[in-house]
């Protein structure tokens, strides 16, 4: 695979984990005539764009299930890459390893998806055991022969490595959905009227009723904030930084005004990308 993408980097899209893993699944379904590009961890998948061995990055942000995707909201800002489009996986984990179910004791996989199937797991008496990644898990589960360390993972990875599926969708909800975004060099421009995003990160003032204050815009203004998450960096206990998702675009009045008004308050604000809607917010 990395050989295919190495031929035309421009057409190749990064993912992190091994072939089989949900983000290679998001990669098929956005851009199934791309070479597919695996890397190991989401910094080599970013800097795979970065240095320009691939055109795009898909990554995933979070999940319905377990939440945001661990570090995230610190690598996506230090990239300097752009978002330019999102798209929603519906995860459907399997039960995998060789031989028979009744043999398993332990599975390994990523902690997001060891997270996402808990309760099943518990019913059963299997202990989970994280490994970094859902399909290299499996591959690990496929190389190793020993029937009482199972994978979960995608049906995918079972086919890839060769594995049994003992029970599919065991997933702890029937809404278990990751929602992926693509990153790439440059940003785009969504057409006029299309249902949009904006992604934006910004640092508030160590001043009283300062995140108040610097959403307040977003009010007045009708502006719906779907997503807002806080972070500490550098040690510092005495600010917080912001990821925020808003729909609209920084060219719609309403938006700008927002906008404004969120500088006025904060000491910086980055947009990370301004990109269609895959799902509709209303």
């Amino acid at each position: 695979m990395a050989a295919v993408a190495a031929a035309d980097p421009p057409a190749a899209v990064a993912f992190q984990g091994a072939p089989g893993a949900y983000s290679h699944q998001a990669v098929r379904e956005l851009f199934p005539d791309a070479a597919a590009l695996p890397c190991a961890a989401f910094e080599d998948a970013i800097e795979a764009v970065q240095s320009g061995r691939a055109g795009r990055a898909v990554i995933p942000i979070e999940n319905s299930l377990h939440g945001r995707v661990a570090d995230i909201h610190f690598l996506l800002p230090e990239s300097g890459l752009a978002i330019i489009a999102e798209h929603f996986v519906r995860v459907r984990h399997c039960l995998l390893g060789i031989g028979e179910q009744r043999a398993l004791s332990t599975v390994m996989s990523h902690p997001q998806a060891l997270g996402q199937v808990r309760n099943r797991l518990r019913s059963w008496g299997i202990e989970p055991i994280s490994f970094f990644d859902t399909a290299a898990a499996a591959a690990a589960v496929a190389g190793a022969g020993d029937a009482s360390v199972g994978a979960i993972a995608s049906a995918l990875a079972g086919e890839l490595y060769g594995l049994n599926v003992f029970a599919q969708g065991i997933e702890d909800a029937d809404h278990n959905t990751t929602r992926f975004v693509v990153l790439a060099r440059e940003g785009i421009t969504p057409p006029p009227g299309t249902p949009t995003m904006t992604s934006l990160n910004f640092e508030v003032r160590n001043v009283p009723a300062a995140l108040f204050k610097a959403l307040g815009g977003f009010a007045t203004n009708g502006v719906n904030i779907t997503k807002l998450e806080s972070y500490l960096r550098d040690g510092s206990f005495s600010a917080a930084e912001f990821y925020a998702e808003i729909v609209g675009a920084p060219a719609d009045i309403g938006v700008a005004r927002a906008m404004e008004e969120l500088a006025f308050h904060t000491k910086w604000v980055k947009v990370l990308g301004v990109y269609p809607q895959a799902r509709a917010r209303e």
